[in-house]
């Protein structure tokens, strides 16, 4: 077992998911995009594990896992990217965001996080939608204050079912120390459990 810690996160990235059902090619994502500068990023998981009772003694656990709620701290956001994932109103000719009524949308979402020892792991979350962020702007002074945003990704599971797995998946883990993938486009487009290809040995 090797002992360490996480200690560095970058590279946040995110897609409009376009399709996600059980048809041919059933889930569809659109361009890659960068989302903003990461500080941090934080997951929990919503689950529930009761124990059913038969004969004065626990028989069996019923498990269920509920979605991931994913939290980001960002650097400031442009309007037209706020817009975008969060389905409000945005105008070209103008730069106008208009907040208000919200079209729903899916996005996928891609990221790395580091190790103390430098080990990195590559991360698409290939489902969910953006909470509008709050936002905190204050007076300039001779400091050195500055602020972000914080966003709240929730993650779920997507309707398509992987060939790999025969199910629907939340997200692609990828530890690139194990050296057994193939990362080298991985950021390039939504990498899904099919699409992920093993290292080719020659």
């Amino acid at each position: 077992m090797k002992v360490t810690e996480w200690r560095g996160a970058e590279g946040l990235v995110y897609a409009e998911v376009t399709k996600d059902d059980n048809a041919s090619g059933g889930y569809v994502t659109g361009e890659v995009k960068s989302l903003a500068g990461l500080a941090k990023v934080t997951r929990t998981t919503s689950s529930d594990n009761e124990p059913k009772y038969y004969d004065n003694a626990p028989a069996f656990t019923i498990t269920a896992e509920g979605a991931d709620e994913v939290g980001l701290d960002v650097s400031a956001i442009d309007v037209a990217t706020l817009a975008e994932i969060t389905g409000q109103y945005y105008d070209d000719a103008t730069g106008m965001l208009v907040e208000g009524s919200r079209e729903e949308k899916y996005f996928a979402l891609g990221y790395k996080t580091k190790k103390v020892n430098g080990d990195e792991v590559y991360v698409w979350r290939l489902k969910g939608s953006f909470a509008i962020p709050d936002e905190e702007s204050s007076t300039e002074n001779d400091g050195t204050d500055a602020v972000g945003q914080s966003l709240t990704y929730t993650g779920i599971k997507t309707t398509h079912k992987f060939n790999k797995t025969g199910k629907g998946a939340k997200a692609v883990v990828v530890d690139v120390a194990a050296g057994l993938a193939d990362v080298e486009t991985f950021f390039d487009a939504v990498t899904t459990p099919d699409t992920l290809k093993a290292k080719t040995t020659s």
